[in-house]
């Protein structure tokens, strides 16, 4: 009889235990943030012939739902679901392609139930679409592109601990209001300064003079800086009812140059130069004379550096003349992109050269 008894009792706790881990494991599902994540192919989801075959492979090739599962200790840091917005290789990155995104982020960060974005990329375009989310996202809560540098296929991909470290840093609290992040390569990196540095290495990513952000140290982030310059709800951009964005072009200064690029550009109807110049962002004899003419055919042009690092904040008397805008630290290609909003909303050179100063 009391063997009995003790069986009941050992079956009645049981089944209350695991009813109660039932509860405590459903409430720890719902206490758990809600992270999308937005994808768009790239080397992440590259697909090679081998596991030994790093370059050569098919980028975007593998669909969301497979990363994912490929890494299911993202759901112990999130609730984590998954929308495939195209499969390409970042190298083909459009304008429409992203307000495409920009609306799409726009729109899910409005809702309640989602508390971060993941954006997984081809590391080609990453930091330019990085940039450009950092300039038309209307909200505090973290959005953060990943990428890889060797396909999902490798023996060693690093694109499972990228988007791991991506979940854990959108879903954390420290990463609320720092502005759209890259994370790879367990490091942290900034919208606005972070480059492609190397064509193969996996820490590829940096800020050569400004430096990371922050690291993720067995996966906590931890910041060490931010960025002083606007960003995100900051930010002065609205792309909701955009449909295209005006064309901005980049000529590359060197050595021997002549005016036929700028000249090409001013008769495309181009609303913008960026002009990628030598050193402090000089500008060669010829190409002077040709974005002179440009300037006077109502398109802006601005001088940033095709060196790396460094700031373009001084000019010449002639080029203040001429009224050429400064664009400050940012590559050209971010330039491109500033520019490019900044012509959604004025033709002011004043203006524009303040939106250069702030962004």
């Amino acid at each position: 009889m009391k063997k009995r008894l003790l069986v009941a009792l050992v079956i009645i706790f049981t089944m209350v235990f695991s009813v109660q881990a039932g509860f405590a494991a459903s409430s720890n599902i719902e206490e758990l943030p809600n992270i999308k994540i937005l994808a768009t192919g790239g080397t992440i989801a590259g697909s090679a012939a081998s596991s030994t075959q790093m370059t050569g492979y098919k980028a975007g090739a593998i669909g969301i739902q497979v990363l994912i599962d490929a890494v299911p200790q993202m759901k112990e840091y999130a609730n984590v679901s998954g929308e495939q917005v195209c499969k390409i290789s970042s190298n083909n990155m459009t304008d429409e392609i992203w307000l495409q995104i920009g609306k799409r982020v726009n729109e899910l960060l409005a809702d309640k139930n989602v508390d971060g974005i993941v954006i997984t990329h081809g590391t080609d375009t990453l930091e330019e679409t990085a940039y450009f989310l950092n300039l038309v996202v209307k909200s505090d809560k973290p959005v953060v592109i990943v990428g890889a540098m060797r396909p999902a296929t490798a023996i060693s991909a690093d694109g499972p601990v990228n988007l791991l470290n991506a979940v854990r840093l959108a879903a954390s609290k420290e990463a609320i209001g720092k502005g759209v992040l890259i994370a790879m390569n367990d490091e942290i990196n900034g919208a606005r300064d972070a480059t492609k540095t190397n064509t193969t290495h996996v820490s590829t990513f940096k800020a050569p003079e400004l430096g990371y952000l922050g690291y993720i140290n067995n996966g906590k982030p931890y910041f060490y800086r931010e960025s002083t310059r606007k960003h995100t709800n900051q930010s002065e951009f609205d792309i909701k009812n955009l449909k295209e964005l005006p064309v901005v072009e980049i000529v590359y200064g060197r050595a021997g140059e002549n005016r036929v690029i700028v000249d090409a550009i001013a008769a495309s109807g181009a609303k913008g130069i960026i002009y990628a110049g030598t050193g402090n962002g000089s500008i060669h004899n010829a190409a002077e004379a040709g974005l002179i003419e440009a300037q006077k055919k109502d398109l802006v042009i601005v001088r940033t550096s095709r060196t790396g690092n460094g700031t373009v904040i001084n000019s010449l008397p002639k080029w203040d003349d001429e009224h050429f805008l400064k664009g400050d630290s940012l590559s050209p290609h971010k330039a491109r992109i500033l520019l490019s909003l900044a012509l959604t909303k004025t033709n002011d050179l004043n203006e524009i050269q303040r939106m250069f100063n702030e962004y």
